[in-house]
Formats: C-alpha cells, sequence, structure tokens
C-alpha cells in the first residue's frame, strides 16, 4: 500500500486491527480469528481509573440502592434504562473492591430468528455474540485488556444458562441478562443457584421476549417474589430510559 493510501485509510478511521476481523457492515463472524474483546472498546476505553456512576434518574437511583441492599435485585423495564450498565457497574465496583472473587455472566441465548449454530468455535466463542452487550459494558468499566485477563484467569466467567444447574456460586457478582427470555423453570433453577456472601442481578423487559407468548418466567418470577422482603424489585420506566429521546417516544407507540 502507498503513503497516500495508508495516509487516506487513517483518516477515514479504517485502520485494521490484527485479530479483529471484519466490522459490522460486512459481518462479525467472516473471520474464524474474530476476538469478542478487540474492537473499539479496547482500543478507545482502555483506562487506568474506574470512574464514578452516578444515576441519571429516579429509577436508576432506586436500581442501584437495590443493588447495594439486596443479595437478589429484579431489574425490570424497557431498552435503554441502564438495567445491564448498571449490574456490570456494580459488579466491577465490588470486584475492585475485592468484596466478591468473581463476576459471573449468564445471558439466555436466543437467536431471534437468526441462526448463528454453524459458527465455528467452542461454547465460549459461540456464546460471544449473545454475551455482546455485557462485553460493551465491562469494557466500559475496566478496559478491554484488563477484562481479557480477567476472562483468561477465570475472574470474569461467561456461565451458559443451561450449564448453571447443579452449581452453588459463592464470592461472586452474577449478572443475569435478557431475562425475558428465560421460562419459569430456568429462571427458578438460576436464582437457586445463590451461594454465600454473592449478590445476583436479574435483568429484563417483558414486553421483549423472544420466546412463544406465555413460555417467558419474567413476570410471574417478579410477580410472587414480591412477597419476599429481602429481594429488591425495581420497575424501571419510560421516564428512565437514558438514550435518545426518540428511544422513549418510539417504544411509547410500538
Amino acid at each position: 500500500m502507498s503513503k497516500m493510501s495508508r495516509k487516506a485509510h487513517k483518516q477515514h478511521g479504517l485502520r485494521s486491527i490484527k485479530g479483529s476481523g471484519p466490522k459490522q457492515e460486512g459481518g462479525y463472524f467472516d473471520d474464524t480469528g474474530w476476538d469478542p474483546m478487540a474492537s473499539e472498546i479496547d482500543r478507545n476505553r482502555d483506562q487506568s481509573y474506574i470512574k464514578t456512576v452516578k444515576p441519571r434518574t429516579e429509577g436508576q437511583k432506586e436500581l442501584m440502592a437495590s443493588i447495594r441492599e439486596h443479595a437478589l435485585t429484579l431489574a425490570i423495564g424497557p431498552a435503554g434504562t441502564g438495567k445491564t450498565y448498571l449490574a456490570i457497574s456494580a459488579a466491577v465496583e465490588a470486584l475492585e473492591a475485592e468484596q466478591i472473587d468473581r463476576i459471573i455472566l449468564s445471558r439466555p441465548a436466543m437467536e431471534a430468528g437468526e441462526s448463528i449454530g454453524f459458527l465455528p468455535g467452542d461454547m465460549h466463542e459461540k456464546m460471544a455474540p449473545y454475551l455482546r452487550p455485557l462485553y460493551d459494558a465491562l469494557g466500559d468499566r475496566m478496559g478491554g485488556k484488563r477484562v481479557r485477563q480477567y476472562m483468561d484467569d477465570g475472574t470474569i466467567e461467561i456461565a451458559p444458562i443451561g450449564f448453571m444447574r447443579g452449581r452453588t456460586l459463592n464470592n461472586a457478582f452474577i449478572v443475569v441478562d435478557e431475562a425475558q427470555n428465560c421460562t419459569y423453570q430456568q429462571l427458578k433453577m438460576l436464582l437457586s443457584r445463590l451461594g454465600w456472601n454473592s449478590t445476583m442481578v436479574v435483568t429484563g423487559d417483558p414486553e421483549q421476549s423472544d420466546l412463544l407468548p406465555g413460555l417467558s418466567g419474567l413476570s410471574q418470577v417478579s410477580h410472587k417474589l414480591e412477597k419476599c422482603p429481602n429481594v429488591g424489585i425495581v420497575n424501571l420506566k419510560a421516564s428512565d430510559i437514558v438514550r435518545h429521546p426518540l428511544v422513549a417516544e418510539m417504544l411509547a407507540v410500538l
């Protein structure tokens, strides 16, 4: 490549990264060497400090308080309310304070009409696309290099829901994301994994389930757990959406 073409390449922000694979417009999975952490979060958000996360709405304030005060919190609400980000932030904060030994991430592998079962790789690599929102939040909180290091040594663990049965999760912060795609029995099994000195946050939006009607167990579980005073249940609303204002406007009519 000539100097001129290389210069133009950089000016347009198209400089390639070894092992990162193609960008979204070409498909993430054309390159079998794709690394879920070799992305924009790895290049631009590496940092040696922990930013302080502050709530932007009353609902977020209530959620952060519930996570601090309860071993189990259900964060239920529409997209864009910060459920996942605040859960990950609390997990990173607990890890940095040495209050826990590990972070465990779990998310149902719902394909939403798009099959990725043919993709090469082991279980961890196949789960990576489903867990990308969690990777993004982790990368924003501690930087991609540290995330990869923690994943390599087991401090951050990916635990598909189907592999959680029979485990007891002690000294851990567990984040169960997109729980609206879990059945009642799956959620019952997940909640019973909670061990000593552990915190679990379950996030989801019952209005966006990819399961067949009536199969999602999130609403039923949250309704039954309202009787347990030691379980925090936070219902976020459209007014708690912190994305583009158009998101709240659209969700109100869709």
